[in-house]
């Protein structure tokens, strides 16, 4: 790919964050995001680029809520991406993505994770994401919300791409030292290029499907906000949200590919780690052992489950 098609993606990323960031104001009502526009030159042992991060905080609604936009040259692949594809090791390359988690303040209303992303070294490419719902609170109506729009996204370009990224989302998202996963899956998927097994596509259909998962994820998401941000909760609910939070910390330094990127590959630390919750709990034993019969099913024995088909919800 050429370097216009790179330009292209970047462009729609940047209206993708504006795009992501005036709908979460309007939710919110009372504040604005704070956007810190970056730029880095070439640094031994540190990516080069430019990006925004915007952050909203400290809100009614929204505890938390990032959209990072970055745009990053290297030298040389991190061990995070040549892992998977050791013939890149060494290379140059350009990576992009939009990444959004929202950490809202009522324990009725989940977190949430989107990050789409494009990757180039040399003349291959790839596209990568996912979206993914974290609930403290189970409702079974918004799982299905969730996961029915996840399939909406994967429907147009193939049968069977719905059920291989929700069983990858399934199986990245599992914490093996806990026994469960992080939340209730959505869609998980990298390295989609031309060339991926049973599911490839051309550059132009993965750019259209990567704007296809974006488009679903805001839409269940506000959906499922607008439908729980008013629900009442008293400091039973706000204890065992921020208990379950560890989980998510948990995650995300200890296996996260994308955090490990970051900071593998020298970028920039605050804006990697906006993904962590602001306010969370660690305790040696559940707080709420009812309210861990009521979730914890979906994050183990439920794992898995095609949310999506009416004929098994």
């Amino acid at each position: 790919m050429d370097q216009a098609s790179s330009e292209t993606v970047y462009h729609y990323l940047q209206s993708l964050q504006e795009h992501f960031c005036r709908d979460f104001e309007s939710e919110d009502g009372t504040r604005k995001f704070l956007k810190d526009h970056w730029e880095r030159p070439p640094e031994t042992g540190k990516l080069a680029g430019r990006g925004t991060t915007a952050v909203l905080e400290a809100s009614g609604v929204f505890e938390r809520a990032g959209v990072g936009l970055s745009d990053v040259t290297g030298a040389t692949m991190p061990a995070a991406a040549s892992a998977r594809n050791p013939q890149l090791a060494g290379r140059a390359f350009r990576a992009m993505g939009v990444s959004v988690v929202i950490h809202p303040l009522n324990p009725n209303v989940p977190s949430s994770h989107l990050n789409v992303r494009y990757f180039q070294a040399g003349d291959i490419w790839w596209f990568g994401g996912g979206l993914d719902l974290t609930p403290y609170l189970i409702f079974e109506e918004d799982v299905v919300l969730w996961h029915r729009a996840a399939a909406s996204a994967c429907e147009p370009f193939h049968k069977r791409l719905y059920p291989l990224l929700r069983a990858n989302c399934d199986e990245y998202f599992f914490m093996h030292h806990r026994g469960e996963a992080r939340g209730v899956g959505g869609l998980f998927y990298d390295d989609l290029n031309e060339a991926t097994p049973e599911i490839g596509m051309s550059w132009e259909r993965c750019f259209d499907f990567m704007q296809s998962v974006a488009s679903q994820y805001l839409k269940a998401y506000l959906a499922i906000l607008r439908r729980r941000g008013n629900a009442a909760y008293g400091e039973r609910e706000r204890q065992y949200q921020l208990y379950r939070r560890g989980r998510y910390v948990e995650f995300n330094l200890l296996q996260d590919r994308g955090t490990l990127f970051g900071l593998q590959s020298g970028g920039r630390t605050d804006a990697i780690l906006i993904s962590m919750p602001p306010a969370v709990h660690w305790a040696y034993r559940s707080p709420d052992k009812e309210l861990d019969a009521r979730l914890l099913p979906y994050l183990t024995t439920l794992r898995g489950r095609d949310w999506s088909s009416p004929s098994k919800v």
